[in-house]
């Protein structure tokens, strides 16, 4: 959460009502409506996504989550990449730096249904590399210019908001809304990356016949809630920058 989600509640606190800011119109209205459904949808999500997890945990498996990744990365000559155990939970990911998968306490060393499929979606990442996959090597030249314009983007928002309740306009929060978005476009870029490792990593478990039929579906669930938990992210993005878009195309409106 970043300190975007808080900015509503501050406007309440410290924006006079009399700026535009605080009554409740049509687009504050519509405004806030997609962020408490975004953020509803999200938490529908993460919870069946965490549930489906945990009974997947349980499920036996014939080989741990580092076997299998070894196996897939074999399978696809890209035996140079190196597995490496991570502590944590949810930490899985795959390094394009240093060319290594990274797998949880979960996922490393335990024999079962999710640890299989986080582990082979991982190798998923590694397979995108190897081949170039355009999505991915987007998403990775986008990093710094989304650090950087998340960080910068959340205090010329909030400089900007100040200052147009002060009657300067909404310039600057348009400006910071702007550098904001990056985080926005990084977010549905994301969602072709994920689900194209999902992809990948069930194709192979399927043809590789390391995974009974059985398990084959019930990876397939996991990963499918692994990532909505993507489509939900994006989704809470894209409701925060309408959110803010119509509260500062009302303000403009207002000063004409």
């Amino acid at each position: 959460m970043t300190i975007l989600h808080f900015i509503p509640l501050a406007q309440d606190y410290f924006i006079p009502h009399s700026m535009g800011y605080g009554s409740m119109d049509g687009s504050y209205a519509l405004g806030f409506i997609l962020l408490i459904v975004a953020g509803l949808v999200g938490m529908i999500v993460q919870s069946r996504m965490q549930a489906r997890m945990q009974e997947y945990s349980a499920a036996p498996a014939a080989k741990t989550g580092a076997q299998i990744a070894r196996e897939m990365l074999d399978a696809h000559g890209l035996m140079d990449v190196q597995i490496t155990h991570v502590s944590g939970k949810l930490t899985d990911h795959y390094n394009p730096m240093d060319r290594t998968v990274n797998l949880s306490d979960m996922v490393y060393s335990q024999a079962t249904v999710a640890a299989n499929a986080v582990a082979a979606h991982e190798c998923g990442h590694a397979v995108q590399h190897a081949k170039a996959y355009p999505w991915l090597g987007l998403r990775s030249r986008m990093v710094p210019v989304v650090q950087i314009g998340t960080r910068l983007g959340q205090i010329v928002l909030m400089v900007g908001l100040v200052l147009a309740a002060a009657g300067s306009g909404v310039t600057i929060a348009w400006i910071g809304l702007a550098l904001f978005a990056t985080s926005t476009l990084f977010t549905l870029v994301t969602l072709p990356v994920e689900f194209d490792a999902s992809r990948r990593a069930l194709a192979w478990l399927e043809n590789s016949g390391t995974t009974s039929r059985e398990m084959q579906g019930q990876a397939r669930t996991a990963l499918r809630w692994a990532a909505m938990t993507y489509v939900a992210a994006a989704l809470s993005s894209i409701a925060m920058l309408l959110y803010y878009a119509l509260r500062l195309l009302a303000a403009g409106s207002r000063r004409r």
